[in-house]
């Protein structure tokens, strides 16, 4: 071996176990993500049954993990910049934010949840998915003005979204999550005014048929 390579060995061993480091703090965090993700789908889904207790013991553990592992990121720092956790976050704080809106909690801060601001904001606009749902359900059970109540929230996330007016490479597609939620509220807007309208044509039918 010549000597300009004499350390060769010496080189890559010491990369080889970093990058074995590096690999097993990948797969902490992914199996982090799983986690978090699976705990934030289960609190929606007893969010909208009503089950609020059980969605808050949900997203309480979903928060233990995301504080439990931020010490990876800063032993390696370049998972960070990979963007690994940022769906997670985005999962947790549409289920958080879906949770204080129905549960007449104020929206929850994105610093008090070590959340990203990018997943933040791209899990509030996912929100407005999640109250579409929620003002369905109240469709069925012809609660109307609390669908009316809920359809102005679901505008005010919207408004607040467009607002941040900033380029994808920062928001992280913030744009194309805004389009979704602009168009399911257009959606929803017109599944309640018809409800109503049906309801107050019943009403009327029911009234007419009263007096005859």
């Amino acid at each position: 071996m010549s000597e300009i390579t004499d350390n060769l060995d010496k080189i890559s061993s010491k990369i080889a176990a970093k990058f074995t480091r590096v690999t097993k703090a990948r797969d902490e965090i992914l199996q982090a993500q799983r986690d978090i993700i699976r705990f934030s789908s289960q609190a929606v889904r007893s969010i909208h049954r009503s089950e609020f207790d059980k969605a808050e013991e949900l997203l309480n553990a979903a928060d233990s993990i995301i504080a439990d592992k931020r010490h990876i990121f800063e032993t390696f720092p370049e998972l960070y910049f990979a963007g690994y956790f940022l769906d997670a976050q985005k999962e947790l704080a549409e289920a958080r934010i879906t949770f204080a809106l129905t549960s007449g909690k104020p929206l929850p801060d994105p610093d008090e949840l070590n959340i990203e601001y990018s997943a933040y904001v791209n899990g509030m606009g996912e929100a407005v998915g999640e109250l579409r749902r929620y003002i369905l359900d109240k469709i069925r059970h012809d609660s109307f003005e609390d669908g009316e109540v809920f359809l102005d929230v679901m505008e005010e996330l919207y408004c607040a979204l467009i607002s941040l007016d900033f380029p994808d490479a920062i928001t992280r597609g913030l744009r194309r999550t805004t389009d979704v939620a602009r168009s399911i509220i257009e959606k929803t807007r017109g599944d309640l005014t018809q409800n109503i309208a049906q309801k107050r044509l019943a009403r009327k039918i029911d009234e007419s048929r009263i007096i005859g």
